[in-house]
């Protein structure tokens, strides 16, 4: 595979202020995380975020963590379930309290805690994700505020996808930046359609993107979470570079 352009930097130079720039392995590949890691085998992507967004994928990637080879990834998070019951809030913590063991911010889903005391002892390997609009609360500053208070510790991963969805103007995206800048540890980069799923980038949402590309820090990784086979991957990642332009 032809190694992906992944240097994104201030005026979107190769060699430049370079992000590390790669693929959610669900985005790709659903639960197939070994699946996903083939795809990109070769492909000169410097971050990877490994799924575990369904509660059904926790215990699997805890198994194979230990033998994934992820040398090629300088920067590597975990997505927690973005659904689970309270009483299956424990088992969950404590998976995500191994695998931040190994140096993996865990991106978590504000909606999706029962018990905020649980989630305190990841500390500011917590990286809490601003929501979509169809959520009840993390959708904003002031929701997010409240969220922070819980996890004083906690990190930030902002989704531009969903804060363009929440405010078509991307005001409130500025807003999250502007507030939140000294929390942000990692980007989350898509298109979120009106049903709140991720869809490939469109060069609407690109531009608009680079409305607020000169708030975001060079060094910030950059998790793309739109599905592509192979053929798209290379396509993807330009767009996400051009929506990064300041």
């Amino acid at each position: 595979m032809r190694a992906l352009a992944t240097s994104v930097g201030s005026a979107g130079q190769a060699g430049r202020g370079s992000r590390p720039l790669g693929f959610s392995t669900g985005a790709l590949a659903r639960s197939d995380v070994r699946g996903a890691l083939a795809m990109l085998e070769g492909s000169g992507a410097t971050a990877i975020e490994l799924s575990a967004l369904r509660l059904h994928e926790v215990e699997p990637l805890r198994a194979m963590a230990s033998s994934l080879d992820l040398s090629a990834y300088p920067y590597v998070s975990v997505h927690a379930p973005s659904r689970f019951d309270a009483a299956d809030e424990g088992a969950v913590v404590d998976a995500m309290v191994e695998l931040a063991g190994r140096g993996w911010p865990i991106v978590i889903h504000p909606d999706a805690i029962h018990d905020f005391r649980a989630w305190r002892q990841l500390g500011p390997m917590a990286v809490v994700e601003n929501m979509d609009k169809r959520k009840p609360i993390g959708r904003t500053v002031g929701e997010l505020a409240a969220v922070f208070a819980e996890l004083p510790e906690a990190t930030f991963c902002f989704d531009l996808g969903h804060a363009r969805q929440v405010d078509r103007t991307m005001t409130e995206a500025d807003f999250l930046l502007r507030e939140l800048g000294a929390r942000l540890r990692q980007l989350h980069v898509s298109e979120v359609n009106t049903q709140s799923r991720h869809d490939p980038l469109s060069w609407g949402s690109v531009r608009a993107f680079q409305k607020i590309a000169r708030w975001i820090p060079e060094g910030v990784p950059l998790i793309l979470e739109t599905p592509a086979n192979p053929a798209e991957l290379q396509g993807q990642v330009t767009m996400a570079a051009e929506a990064l332009r300041a």
